[in-house]
């Protein structure tokens, strides 16, 4: 059986203590979560917020400035990544099932994107999430998700 205990490095909370905004501020300086400049935002029992700023690198649409919806989806894949971890209180190797986006408007030109992400429910197996996207009114959002994580090992450290 392969060894999956947490490595030494510092972007990891120590076993039994997920830190969101420590593994957060730690590892989105790296991979596609660094190329975006996504940042931490903030947390609550079951839920994460992490910020996707405005950058003309991420327009998807030149011609009205709208941003690409693929940088949205991965903010809100990663909020709710988080999510899930935060509300069991450990980090557990996991994979994306499913994350069905439903865009109800675009984002306006200029405006960072706020990612919510929350685990509703978890199971032995899988996580539930759902969150919302907005430029600062939750009210207003600019997407929904609703998504399933399927753990892939062991956890590394429980509270």
């Amino acid at each position: 059986m392969t060894d999956i205990s947490a490595p030494s490095d510092s972007a990891y909370p120590p076993p039994g203590a997920f830190d969101g905004e420590r593994f957060s501020k730690a590892t989105m300086v790296h991979g596609h979560g660094g190329v975006l400049g996504m940042k931490w935002h903030g947390r609550g029992p079951d839920w994460i917020e992490l910020c996707l700023p405005w950058q003309d690198a991420l327009v998807g649409d030149a011609a009205r400035g709208v941003m690409a919806t693929g940088p949205i989806i991965t903010l809100m894949d990663m909020a709710t990544s988080l999510a899930a971890w935060e509300k069991q209180g450990h980090f557990r190797p996991q994979a994306t099932l499913d994350l069905r986006v439903d865009y109800l408007r675009a984002a306006g030109v200029g405006n960072a994107i706020i990612g919510r992400g929350q685990c509703y429910r978890l199971t032995k197996s899988i996580a539930f999430v759902r969150g919302i996207a907005h430029e600062g009114d939750a009210d207003d959002p600019v997407a929904h998700v609703a998504g399933t994580f399927m753990f892939t090992g062991e956890p590394w450290g429980k509270r």
